[in-house]
């Protein structure tokens, strides 16, 4: 993949900035934090050259300076609200969170429980976390919010919200998923910090949109498809064009609540820091692309994904269809169509010439290999081999993992483990060819290069095993499905 992205340049430019904004506010910072500081894998593939952590990265440049809330909704702790990309509650990923930020040296503060009226589960969150050191505060629901500033902005609105003690200039205000509070509890912290004499500022961070980048960019439209089920739409900020007559790009929810944090900003200061919902964002990511062609490229091949991703979402669960035409709309608006990913084509043409399931993947020097189902193998465990070997410069006819090898495994599978399907995932492919590596030059080759996989563009002719999903996930491989089941049946694992 062609590097589009400068993320050296990013990490300083993005700390620096907030160093700024920290200033501005007279040493004291409520940063919104959006959309994921770990693993961001969507900004990886649509920016590339872009890390996975380059937003906790950046927070380490300001490691002395910040601290971290986690806000959680006790609405989604009451129904144990589940994080579809990582398939754990919101109170599971809160530990996650807290983990992995003590994990990078970063301080968390503590956890808000918003929108708390007295949950049970709610309340046994905060016992665990306290009796874990975790200090919690609770934040109420407001009658009339977000629209009735007079009684949000008072001591019968963000007045009852527990005050949240602070110790640094920077803190961070980030949760396990959205609709989990973030701007309320950094405006509520305002009202409080405020009526004690302190006027810190506040500031959002979101990477997407990209405010000054075309609302029609394929990077912003890439941003629109990653959330059509959440009907997100990008749009010029009529503020910023209003207040400065230049074109900007921000997202509809933050057009909309504008003129009422405006308001809020008024009864806590008197006046209003910022013009326009673009002021109050510190993204220099658009600042950061060396590349435009490779970045437009690349977000046209996430469009692709999402669509297909939608498809096979509407098939498992029969809802979608909303996001499923919003996408085509993006594609159309993109002017692309799933011919612009080669992989598709490459599986379906193998799945007709065998009348089974197939993949195909498309190697780094534009090569596309297929896999096809056997006795012995799926057709994702095939391909996964044919592509080691392909990148490891192995002879396609030689035998990473030989039968007598196999045949055991598949054995274990039926025999003792009660399975029906006798053919090996992928996640037993590499077990077995690890294995085959303590005395096999070339499936020890294979697993070297394993490495070489990530970033590259794979595709399926039916809906794939959680299992198989899950290694191509981990490998780095994008992987789409064509929306139908390996058999006809009601349930599927």
């Amino acid at each position: 993949m062609r590097i589009g992205f400068d993320n050296e340049k990013y990490l300083k430019m993005q700390s620096s900035h907030i160093r700024e904004r920290i200033s501005q506010f007279g040493g004291k910072l409520y940063l919104e934090f959006g959309g994921k500081l770990f693993d961001d894998f969507h900004a990886s593939r649509v920016l590339p050259g872009f890390k996975p952590d380059s937003k906790i990265n950046m927070l380490l440049e300001l490691k002395d300076q910040a601290e971290i809330i986690i806000a959680i909704n006790s609405l989604h702790i009451e129904k144990s609200k589940v994080r579809s990309d990582l398939d754990i509650t919101y109170t599971l990923d809160t530990l996650r969170l807290i983990d992995a930020f003590k994990g990078k040296g970063l301080y968390v503060g503590s956890v808000v429980l918003t929108q708390f009226s007295g949950q049970p589960s709610a309340e046994k969150f905060q016992t665990q976390l306290e009796s874990m050191g975790m200090k919690v505060y609770r934040h109420y629901p407001i009658e009339g919010y977000p629209y009735n500033v007079s009684t949000i902005v008072s001591d019968e609105g963000y007045g009852k919200n527990e005050f949240v003690r602070t110790k640094r200039p920077l803190v961070v205000v980030t949760a396990p998923g959205p609709g989990s509070g973030k701007m309320a509890v950094c405006l509520s912290q305002l009202y409080h910090e405020h009526k004690n004499g302190v006027n810190a500022g506040y500031a959002k961070f979101e990477t997407f949109p990209i405010w000054n980048l075309p609302l029609k960019h394929p990077v912003n439209i890439a941003y629109e498809a990653a959330t059509a089920d959440l009907n997100d739409v990008n749009m010029i900020d009529p503020f910023h064009l209003e207040a400065y007559g230049e074109t900007t790009v921000n997202y509809n929810r933050d057009v909309e609540i504008f003129p009422v944090l405006k308001t809020m900003f008024e009864r806590i200061y008197g006046e209003c820091p910022y013009k326009s919902p673009t002021d109050m964002g510190v993204n220099m990511a658009g600042n950061c692309i060396t590349d435009n062609d490779a970045v437009s490229c690349a977000a046209k091949a996430e469009i692709i994904r999402r669509y297909y991703g939608a498809l096979c979402k509407k098939r498992q669960t029969n809802v979608g269809d909303d996001e499923i035409h919003k996408i085509e709309l993006l594609m159309q608006q993109a002017e692309i169509t799933v011919e612009d990913r080669p992989v598709v084509s490459a599986a379906l043409k193998k799945s007709d010439l065998t009348e089974a399931p197939a993949t195909a993947m498309e190697m780094p020097d534009g090569t596309i290999l297929t896999g096809k189902t056997s006795k012995l193998l799926g057709a994702s465990s095939a391909l996964l081999l044919n592509a080691l070997k392909y990148l490891a410069d192995i002879d396609d006819s030689v035998m990473l993992i030989e039968p007598n090898i196999i045949e055991p495994i598949q054995d274990l599978k039926v025999n003792c483990l009660g399975n029906h399907n006798p053919r090996l995932h992928t996640d037993e492919v590499l077990v077995a060819l690890s294995i085959c590596a303590a005395t096999n030059e070339n499936a020890k080759k294979a697993i070297n290069a394993l490495k070489l996989l990530r970033g590259l563009e794979a595709h399926s002719t039916v809906i794939l095993s959680q299992v198989d999903m899950n290694v191509f996930k981990k490998l780095g491989i994008n992987i789409t499905c064509e929306p139908k089941y390996q058999r006809k049946s009601f349930y599927h694992k």
